[in-house]
């Protein structure tokens, strides 16, 4: 399996992909504090599941997508304040949301396989 092949990578990258044509629409300022830490969070989910893809063992795989967990959230906390800002309206808000909503589901079903593969008795 190739990682481009990997759902959760796909949608990790259009997340990412999203979240920067929002903000490019935003004030320096807004861009700049606040788009900046969105930016690099939404980054950071896609960037922490390749790393652990290309670490080849399931352990350190299971961390990288832990960090990857990590950074989904904080992407959702930017968002929410980039909505309670009144930087995103209220549909790009929804879709976003939901996009990590789902996102967050598939990634703790990858996180669930990825461990079970690392528990004792698994080889």
């Amino acid at each position: 399996m190739r990682l481009e092949d990997l759902q959760i990578y796909q949608m990790s990258m259009d997340l990412s992909e999203r979240v920067w044509i929002v903000v490019q629409e935003w004030s320096w300022f807004s861009r700049d504090t606040l788009g900046k830490q969105l930016v690099r969070a939404a980054d950071s989910i896609s960037a922490n599941i390749a790393e652990g893809f290309g670490r080849y063992h399931f352990k350190e795989n299971l961390n990288f997508c832990f960090y990857s967990r990590g950074s989904l959230y904080e992407t959702k906390t930017w968002l929410t304040k980039a909505h309670n800002r009144n930087l995103i309206n209220k549909q790009n808000f929804e879709y976003l949301i939901n996009l990590c909503n789902t996102l967050a589901l598939k990634l703790n079903n990858y996180i669930k396989t990825i461990g079970k593969a690392t528990s004792p008795g698994s080889h």
